[in-house]
């Protein structure tokens, strides 16, 4: 019976690694998170760029640009904030793609 009833101060993880733990693991999910998320956009900006070097110099003079504007001065859009999760000109980049 005595063994049952007994409590050993090392049967448990105490609650401060735990909680540690589970910070480091969070912050760890958010840095794979960002750094899948940068693939993504960096891929998705050369999409772009590939559909935009198959456009006709009429096509690309209907959107408003021109031969010597793509490739290296067409900027990839600005870096994502912390707390946001879309990029504000998502929708204007997606766009010429299509």
């Amino acid at each position: 019976m005595t063994i049952l009833n007994s409590n050993s101060n090392y049967a448990a993880t105490p609650p401060a690694i735990r909680r540690v733990f589970g910070i480091f693991l969070a912050r760890l999910a958010r840095l794979i998170n960002r750094w899948i998320a940068a693939v993504i956009a960096h891929r998705e900006y050369q999409a772009n760029l590939v559909v935009l070097r198959g456009f006709g110099d009429r096509e690309l003079k209907d959107i408003g640009l021109s031969r010597g504007e793509i490739g290296e001065s067409w900027q990839m859009p600005p870096r994502l904030d912390c707390g946001s999760s879309i990029p504000r000109g998502a929708d204007a980049t997606l766009a010429i793609g299509d």
